[in-house]
């Protein structure tokens, strides 16, 4: 009878974790359709390939150089960055788009 108490505690939980999960993966892509949309022009935007402005750094490597979290603040405030003369559009981002980027940007980038 415990065992079974247990087993059912351990679904029970399961079936809780799995919403996060998928709400996760579904913010990882709405972040991806959002970094593609504005982003692609210049950087690379996926896990693979070089980014069409050399000066611009690819998107998987990011988290080697910031703490992905702390890039929210610039994602709301507008970034406005060069990349060596090609001036950079100013995007500001709502909140939930934001945590969708920063999803996404989770999902794609290279352990240190």
């Amino acid at each position: 009878m415990r065992a079974l108490r247990l087993l059912a505690v351990g679904f029970a939980g399961l079936a809780l974790a799995t919403p996060v999960a998928s709400q996760s993966s579904s913010s990882a892509k709405r972040g991806e359709a959002i970094v593609k949309a504005n982003c692609a022009d210049c950087h690379a935007v996926t896990r693979v390939g070089d980014s069409p402005n050399a000066k611009a750094p690819p998107f998987r490597t990011l988290g080697q150089r910031y703490k992905l979290d702390d890039l929210q603040e610039a994602l709301a405030e507008g970034i406005v960055v060069g990349h060596g003369g090609a001036d950079m559009p100013h995007f500001v981002f709502e909140p939930a788009e934001i945590d969708d980027i920063i999803s996404y940007l989770k999902q794609i980038n290279r352990k240190r």
